[in-house]
């Protein structure tokens, strides 16, 4: 239920205020405040999802109140309301943070659109938070390098869009982690991921796993199946490892992409499907396609923006880092304690040849977490991470 603070020492202006609302929809709590100082004790102590607040009030005025509120409930948005001498400052007031501003007396329609839209604002601020916190707890992306912190913005930038991203790398460097924060961070994220690995499914079998199929399209075929374009519809499809998918598989992958049509195996009936997709490779396609292995216009399709994952080798600085939080994964995992890693014995970790990159690094934790002693110390890193 929306709660809303009107903030107006007018009593006449501030019993309309709340009459409007209560009749706009009994889903609102309002709460009223007569000056600027009993708003910021009821906004210290309530959780408000809107605040509607006049501007000239005894003891503390709506400035002071929207100043004093952005720093200890920063994510509340603040309808300013302006007598007409108060208009040039109600302006100040949005650049100060301010959602807007409504003019007294307030017009019925104007006021209501405002508190709707408003309130649709912090749903929109509670929902990143949440859809922030859920990636972070499971995709989280762990380093301040030069090159993460790259990554991080050209996610941000690009995961509004339905832009096709194809995310490069060697094995074990992370390349689904972007995938997931593109998605969650996309307007797709309530619609499905569907993750597909082309290099475990057999070549004969790729197309119907992507594509489905009717029955009695082949021997094993015994009814009809929905392949994974049609499993992602609304959201986004993730193929990983796609420099290992057939040649017959990538030219149907690539009519969905310029038709937004897939057809099942055995059939010529077209399934229109809304899907984005997000490819990963740890090959250079640019060389399969030179060699024939991969086709040269489904990459210029699939590479409209290119995310490079760097080698663990290549971004040392994040190794304490990553130290740090996968021993406390690995602790909550094992149901163990929680351990400490020297500094001699972290230093050492950063000197290693990391081929097998983040998969590896959190492997070798774990050995240490499991066969260490209470600190894991250098010693430790030598006699059970050596290789």
């Amino acid at each position: 239920m929306p709660s809303i603070l009107v903030v107006e020492d007018e009593v006449a202006i501030r019993r309309v205020l709340v009459k409007i609302l209560a009749e706009e929809s009994k889903d609102y709590q309002v709460d009223e405040a007569e000056d600027g100082s009993s708003a910021m004790d009821k906004i210290r102590n309530n959780d408000y999802d809107l605040v509607l607040c006049d501007i000239k009030m005894p003891k503390m005025d709506g400035v002071e109140v929207l100043e004093a509120a952005a720093k200890e409930k920063p994510d509340i948005p603040f309808v300013m309301i302006s007598g007409h001498g108060d208009l040039d400052t109600a302006v100040h007031t949005m650049r100060l943070g301010a959602y807007d501003y409504i003019s007294k007396p307030p017009d019925l329609n104007r006021l209501l659109n405002t508190v709707r839209n408003a309130l649709d604002k912090k749903e929109l601020v509670r929902e990143n938070k949440r859809l922030k916190k859920k990636v972070g707890k499971n995709y989280e992306m762990i380093g301040d390098s030069e090159a993460i912190t790259q990554i991080k913005e050209m996610i941000d930038k690009v995961a509004p869009t339905d832009a096709r991203v194809l995310i490069t790398g060697s094995n074990g460097t992370g390349k689904e982690l972007v995938a997931h924060w593109l998605h969650e961070k996309s307007d797709r994220n309530k619609a499905p991921l569907v993750e597909v690995n082309c290099a475990a499914i057999p070549s004969e079998l790729i197309e119907s796993e992507l594509f489905g199929h009717v029955k009695g399209a082949f021997t094993s075929a015994v009814k009809d199946r929905a392949g994974k374009f049609e499993a992602a519809d609304k959201g986004t499809i993730f193929l990983d490892e796609i420099g290992d998918m057939s040649l017959s598989a990538q030219a149907k992958v690539l009519r969905a992409l310029q038709e937004n049509k897939i057809s099942r195996v055995g059939s010529d009936k077209d399934i229109k499907v809304d899907v984005r997709v997000i490819a990963a490779t740890n090959k250079n396609l640019k060389e399969e396609i030179e060699k024939g292995k991969f086709r040269e216009d489904l990459y210029h399709r699939l590479a409209v923006i290119l995310i490079h994952v760097p080698a663990l080798n290549d971004r040392r600085e994040d190794i304490p880092q990553l130290v740090a939080h996968f021993s406390e994964k690995v602790a909550k995992e094992q149901g163990m304690g929680a351990k400490k890693f020297s500094a001699s014995a972290v230093k050492l970790l950063q000197e290693y040849d990391w081929t097998g990159n983040i998969r590896e690094l959190r492997n070798v934790v774990e050995r240490l977490m499991i066969l260490g002693g209470k600190e894991v110390s250098e010693s430790d890193v030598k006699l059970f991470a050596s290789k």
